[in-house]
């Protein structure tokens, strides 16, 4: 007789069932993912008319090109995640982890430092595996950047530009991720039973540290920033930011659209020193596709004109302020401090975990490890594959509440009277980043950190008829 699947089951070893249990999971999540990425391209094929409720919204011409755009990049997600899930899967099974860790030890032995040096050993592991994701994940990168993103207008970068960007960017992660994980490994090893508070302090510090200096100090190795000119745009901003005391020191307009022509707007800093940073391509004044467009003359190559034809972008300045109204809403009702709340009482949560964990050792023979039980490999085991189910419904959840923030956010624009300008943003943005009005309901509930334009529209709508 066969035996039944519960059997086969139980005859396993422990290992064997962790081993199993984490690669079911991986690919029941790919599989829901996928089903829901199917039901949204359902979307994007059936939709070709512009919904009545669009009409005043958009005209038919942008519903097409959103159309279409989303359709592509809706299909390329499909077969990037089929080709990382294959490759997850495919490393599990051959036992890459434990090969490259064996690897590592090679090359540090090679260079004088022993087994008892697993510190070193670790941070050429984490040098090769990241090594390695850069380089496979390089040919996607490529196609999503000159293939989509430049067929649909978006791409704004040379071959040389995007090279020079991602060597730059890999070595900044490096010069982070090396010494911020070894003094995270040195403190696991020598905090004694209590290794998971100060673990925990230690990557709060870290988080903060960024957060500071990212704007100031990182982002310009990537994309130049220069202050706000002095204007009724400045003006205006530092006036709104006065009513709601918002404690604003700079205004920088950064140049985004060296990269892409999608824009963007945010706030950063600590306690009395906040600044805002504005996607050029997000103001009608400073974008330099419109001077582009307006210069078309000068000589311009053909290729960009035809890039820039007919596409005025950005927002007025009473937009550009409503956006900014919404942005400054998420300080003014805490919604940042309770994000930042929210993802340090998780941190806590799974360092204290680990700390449970940790000492197991069939988590480790379940991924090759029979000799060795290696910190970094239990960080990795432990909070990518055993917490991958909580890690699921937390960013479920997240997104939920991400939604609601959204909602009060525009609320907060409302009340400070930019509820018309917001909406005419809304539209802009929208259109400009040929954002896809029309959603399945489930792709939308699992996946929009943000509300369908159609509904955060009509809570404004509401607003301004009052």
């Amino acid at each position: 007789a066969m035996a039944l699947p519960g059997e086969l089951w139980a005859e396993l070893s422990a290992e064997r069932r962790i081993f199993c249990s984490v690669l079911l999971f991986s690919w029941t999540v790919y599989l829901w993912e996928a089903f829901l990425a199917h039901r949204q391209r359902r979307v994007y094929r059936t939709t070709t008319h512009v919904p009545q409720e669009l009409g005043q919204i958009m005209d038919s011409e942008t519903f097409e090109k959103s159309r279409l755009y989303q359709l592509d990049k809706s299909t390329f997600s499909f077969w990037s995640g089929l080709y990382s899930e294959v490759e997850g899967t495919m490393i599990l099974l051959c036992g890459g982890i434990p090969f490259l860790w064996k690897l590592s030890g090679q090359i540090s032995g090679h260079a004088g430092f022993g087994q008892e040096y697993e510190i070193v050993q670790s941070l050429v592991f984490l040098l090769l595996a990241t090594l390695f994701s850069a380089v496979t994940g390089l040919p996607w990168s490529l196609y999503n950047t000159f293939v989509i993103e430049e067929k649909h207008g978006f791409n704004q970068q040379t071959l040389g530009f995007f090279f020079k960007d991602a060597i730059k960017k890999f070595v900044v992660t490096q010069c982070i991720l090396l010494p911020v994980t070894s003094l995270l490994l040195y403190i696991i090893k020598i905090g004694g039973d209590y290794f998971f508070i100060y673990a925990w302090l230690f990557t709060l510090v870290v988080s903060l540290v960024l957060v500071t200096i990212y704007a100031d100090y990182i982002a310009p190795l990537f994309d130049k920033f220069i202050p706000l000119p002095e204007g009724e745009l400045k003006q205006q901003i530092e006036t709104m930011a006065k009513s709601i005391d918002f404690p604003l020191t700079k205004v920088y307009v950064v140049e985004g659209s060296k990269r892409s022509s999608h824009s963007n707007a945010y706030f950063y800093g600590f306690f009395k020193n906040k600044r805002i940073v504005l996607f050029d391509t997000l103001l009608e004044d400073y974008s330099s596709l419109n001077k582009e467009q307006a210069e078309g003359e000068d000589g311009e190559n053909e290729e960009t004109k035809s890039k820039t034809k007919n596409k005025k972008q950005g927002c007025k300045n009473e937009e550009v302020l409503a956006v900014l109204g919404h942005e400054l809403g998420h300080w003014k009702l805490g919604h940042t401090v309770k994000n930042i709340i929210i993802s340090q009482m998780n941190s806590f949560l799974c360092f204290f975990l680990f700390a449970v964990l940790i000492g197991r050792k069939e988590l480790f023979t379940a991924f090759g490890f029979y000799d060795t039980q290696p910190t970094l490999i239990g960080l990795m085991i432990i909070f990518q594959f055993i917490f991958s189910p909580y890690n699921e419904v937390l960013s479920f959840c997240l997104t939920v509440l991400s939604r609601r923030f959204e909602f009060q956010a525009d609320a907060f624009a409302k009340e400070l009277g930019k509820a018309k300008d917001l909406y005419s943003a809304l539209i802009k943005l929208n259109k400009d980043n040929l954002g896809f009005p029309v959603s399945d309901w489930i792709f939308s509930m699992w996946h929009y950190s943000h509300p369908p334009l159609l509904e955060r529209l009509q809570a404004l709508k509401d607003a301004k008829q009052e």
